[in-house]
């Protein structure tokens, strides 16, 4: 049995066929080709996975494609605009917020919700904020200043 899934993804109309079991992060990753959006756990506890439904981050791992039916979906990789990174990207790079990359995605999506939720969260609004996303490299502190970057309204240095 199939389903027909109809949703924006990064601005622009899908519409595929779809096994009504397919994860929202297996229809992202295998039938969009968007392998910026990383599966860690399968269970919801990392965030590796998370993207953006209807403007809310969300975790994909723990959703059908289906519930998304007739949703926008930004990912990792919709987040830039005409070839410059957003500014939670940039201040990553800027700040080091990163190490082996792998939960990068999703902490930078969680990282744009959280300011747009509060964009004067203090360090501990911060990191209680980022409490359902793992980071095994960094310790964190870099991925806060990366934030509190963003917050500054500075602007990184030129690649």
């Amino acid at each position: 049995m199939s389903a027909t899934l109809r949703l924006t993804v990064n601005g622009k109309a899908v519409e595929k066929i779809v096994d009504p079991r397919t994860l929202l992060v297996q229809f992202i990753r295998e039938h969009l080709q968007l392998t910026g959006t990383h599966s860690g756990c399968d269970t919801a506890q990392c965030g590796a996975c998370t993207v953006h439904l209807n403007g809310r981050a969300v975790k994909s791992c723990s959703m059908l494609a289906l519930q998304a039916q007739g949703g926008e979906v930004t990912t990792i990789e919709g987040l830039s605009r005409d070839g410059a990174m957003h500014p939670m990207q940039a201040a990553f790079r800027e700040c080091h917020g990163l190490q082996c990359g792998f939960c990068t995605p999703g902490m930078v999506m969680s990282a744009v919700q959280l300011l747009a939720d509060n964009p004067k969260a203090t360090e501990q609004e911060i990191r209680e904020g980022l409490e359902g996303n793992i980071c095994r490299c960094t310790g964190y502190h870099n991925i806060v200043k990366s934030i509190q970057f963003v917050q500054s309204g500075k602007q990184p240095a030129a690649a």
